[in-house]
């Protein structure tokens, strides 16, 4: 049987906990060192508690070692693995080639999208090795997907929804450059999400919006199914420093449309077990989003950049058809709350927001009126009454039980069979007697066994099998109730089929025989994992090597030339424009060059008062 699974961020234990209840597969989470998001870690004792948590409903937990390491971290970051295979995890999502030199447990290794897995060569090579699970690279489309899942035998992970970093994964060096603050160290500043100057080579204004960098968010609900059948296995959402009804809400939305793509596809089920009931309807533009993107799914189509601000736009409202002294009217007319922030952009393109105090006849009173203008396109990035609902409403995971009693020659037994067939009993000797009572009383009795409360289990079918009419007191059937589902609870958790995978160091040849800094080989493992493979010549990573200044700090497929309907390729205009293209932010400059053959955009620093001819 084919296993999908829905796999959720957790920033914390309790997002974690929230992820699971919300129908969520598998939890992926970080400890407190060497996650790719440094401030988003997590104590063992956290971990494991969220594995415990976890493993009742058949949910994995993976934790991120996902930074590169330098030699003296090695040891350190080897012991916490043995730590986090000893608590139970059922997986360790990786980037560092360091890991698969260092004698570890059996615990099983995912290849990061930080791996640079946008190269199918790499893909291939990385599979024929035994890592068991690929995290593809973002920019990845749905045939290439078709490709690759023919090519390789392991698991695919591809990410669904969230925010997504511009450059390719693991090639983004620009916050290191900038500050020393790396990116493949779990440190980035996000120099994309500033706002930038774009010019040509002249110093001519090439109007690309104030944040030419940054991208929408990801949302591919609209690809879910054809996805399945192109053979991905793992469905990511990002989001480790997301809040808990980010989590929450976007969990229970792809738990829904997962579950109905898998209606009727025979062979496939969801990987976990249990079913999960929001107490809210989830709805992904009612929570925080810069616009979305289906980015290269179906290859470049559309606009991917939101140009205008890299914060949260979150679901339009309408555009101002009248203002007043103190109140204002969209068309449409959208109900609003008091506690609602709206968003919207001034008349010279920059950004604006205010806080709805009430909403009265069609009108929006905001706490002020300041910069408000007739035309302006309102949106609402925190929808109060949505959030409450998400906080205070509880997403409920069960799962479904049959449940048989009967009489036996010294009392009575509950046989509980949850819906994966384990099975658990409990009997309890009592005196049997007659009911003084007509009335036959399995109602009664089925009332009383569905009453499961909070333990894990709903009931299913619940049949009643008795040799009479017998009198029996409802704390009998509640006792042994209480008593067989904590036996069912024990033996399902006792039966959790725990993942592991051992893999043998092997001397298959690597695709390329000289890797340069981008391969981010920052110790002496790494170095000797290459060498190891037939590759000839290893440069040291960026954060550790010699650097000229005239490194790509970015390679990205965003193109400004595709985004501002420059692109030949696409039936852009001639514009005049002269190459090279340079973005400035008032402190540095960057020089941007376009390999059109692959579709690429290549971000350089440019040298001091000037450019980059290189």
């Amino acid at each position: 049987m084919r296993k999908i699974e829905l796999l959720a961020p957790a920033k914390n234990y309790e997002t974690g906990l929230a992820a699971v209840d919300c129908g969520a597969d598998a939890v992926y989470i970080g400890p407190e060192k060497f996650g790719a998001r440094s401030s988003a870690g997590n104590s063992l004792q956290d971990i494991a508690g969220l594995v415990n948590y976890a493993h009742r409903y058949r949910v994995s937990v993976y934790a991120t070692v996902n930074t590169i390491l330098f030699d003296n971290e090695l040891e350190d970051a080897r012991a916490l693995i043995i730590d986090l295979y000893n608590e139970g995890v059922d997986g360790i999502i990786f980037q560092d080639m360091a890991l698969l030199e260092m004698d570890l447990p059996p615990v099983p290794l995912h290849a990061s999208t930080q791996c640079d897995n946008y190269d199918i060569e790499k893909i291939k090579f990385l599979d024929s090795i035994g890592v068991p699970r690929i995290v593809l690279a973002r920019e990845l489309t749905v045939d290439e997907v078709r490709e690759i899942r023919g090519a390789v035998s392991c698991e695919l992970e591809y990410f669904i929804h969230g925010a997504l970093c511009v450059s390719m994964s693991g090639r983004c060096y620009m916050s290191a450059a900038l500050g020393g603050r790396s990116a493949n160290r779990g440190e980035c500043a996000q120099p994309c999400r500033k706002s930038y100057i774009l010019t040509d080579s002249d110093g001519k204004v090439i109007p690309a919006g104030r944040y030419p960098l940054s991208l929408k968010d990801l949302n591919r609900t609209a690809s879910i199914g054809e996805l399945i059948d192109a053979g991905i296995d793992s469905f990511k959402i990002e989001g480790r420093l997301k809040d808990i009804n980010y989590v929450r809400n976007v969990v229970a939305h792809y738990r829904r449309e997962i579950d109905r793509c898998l209606e009727g596809k025979g062979g496939i089920e969801k990987s976990s077990s249990g079913i999960s009931v929001p107490g809210f309807t989830p709805d992904p533009e009612r929570t925080f989003n810069r616009g979305y993107t289906g980015y290269f799914t179906h290859g470049r189509m559309g606009k991917m950049l939101s140009s205008d601000t890299p914060k949260s736009l979150g679901k339009r409202i309408g555009t101002v058809n009248e203002v007043a002294a103190n109140r204002f009217r969209t068309d449409p007319s959208t109900p609003l709350k008091g506690g609602d922030g709206l968003f919207f952009l001034n008349p010279d393109g920059s950004e604006n927001g205010v806080r709805v105090n009430r909403f009265e006849d069609g009108y929006v009173y905001p706490f002020s009126m300041e910069g408000i203008y007739r035309g302006a396109e309102i949106f609402r990035n925190f929808d109060s009454g949505f959030e409450k609902t998400l906080e205070t409403s509880k997403c409920i995971r069960r799962v479904p039980v049959d449940i048989l009693f009967r009489d036996t020659e010294s009392g009575f037994e509950i046989v509980m069979t949850d819906c994966e067939g384990h099975s658990a009993a409990e009997s309890q000797s009592f005196s049997k007697e007659l009911s003084l009572s007509e009335k036959n009383g399995e109602e009664q009795i089925k009332k009383q066994l569905g009453k499961l409360g909070n333990t894990l289990f709903t009931a299913g079918d619940i049949k009643i099998l008795l040799s009479d009419n017998w009198f029996i007191p409802v704390s009998v059937i509640n006792d042994i109730r209480r008593k067989c589902s904590d036996k069912l609870e024990s033996a399902r958790m006792k039966s959790w089929p725990v993942k592991r995978h051992h893999m043998e160091k092997s001397n298959v040849e690597y695709p390329y025989k000289r890797i340069d800094y981008s391969w981010n080989v920052s110790n002496s493992l790494a170095k000797k994992f290459y060498e190891r493979h037939e590759v000839e010549t290893i440069d040291e990573s960026f954060e550790t090597g010699s650097r000229s200044g005239g490194e790509p700090l970015m390679t990205t497929k965003m193109c400004v030339k595709y985004e501002n309907g420059l692109c030949p390729k696409y039936g852009g205009r001639d514009s005049g424009y002269r190459e090279p293209f340079i973005l400035d932010d008032g402190k540095n400059r960057f020089t941007l060059r376009f390999d059109c053959e692959n579709c690429f955009m290549i971000v350089r620093m440019s040298a001091t008062g000037g450019t980059d001819n290189k």
